[in-house]
């Protein structure tokens, strides 16, 4: 079943397995995430400092950027964003493998060369 804008339509049996390498694939993962992308944009919006995170979603990897002057502000950006997503895929029944999570830090600066490690 579908749903578009007031357009409901019947219960459709899919009896076929579609795989990652289908051209199917990146299609309906996106009609998939994008209610995901849409809360997410709402929730970031409601807190009382808007989180300033770009999030890059394929389907086997994630990229949150977070361009501050400061880390401790881009920690807590990409903390926030990071444990908004998980709630959000996990209501919607996915799953996102911490362990192969990263976080990089980039910078100009040359005042702090030794950066405190961000748990997600």
């Amino acid at each position: 079943m579908y749903v578009w804008n007031q357009f409901i339509s019947p219960f459709f049996k899919a009896g076929i397995d579609i795989s990652q390498e289908s051209v199917l694939s990146p299609i309906l993962f996106t009609f998939y995430i994008a209610s995901i992308f849409h809360i997410f944009k709402k929730i970031s919006k409601i807190l009382l400092s808007p989180i300033q995170t770009s999030i890059l979603l394929f389907a086997n990897n994630g990229l949150f950027i977070s361009q501050e002057k400061s880390y401790e502000k881009s920690n807590t950006n990409l903390f926030c964003s990071y444990n908004i997503i998980s709630f959000l895929f996990n209501q919607f029944s996915l799953v996102i493998e911490h362990d192969k999570s990263e976080v990089f830090h980039f910078s100009r600066s040359m005042s702090n060369p030794y950066i405190s490690s961000l748990d997600l």
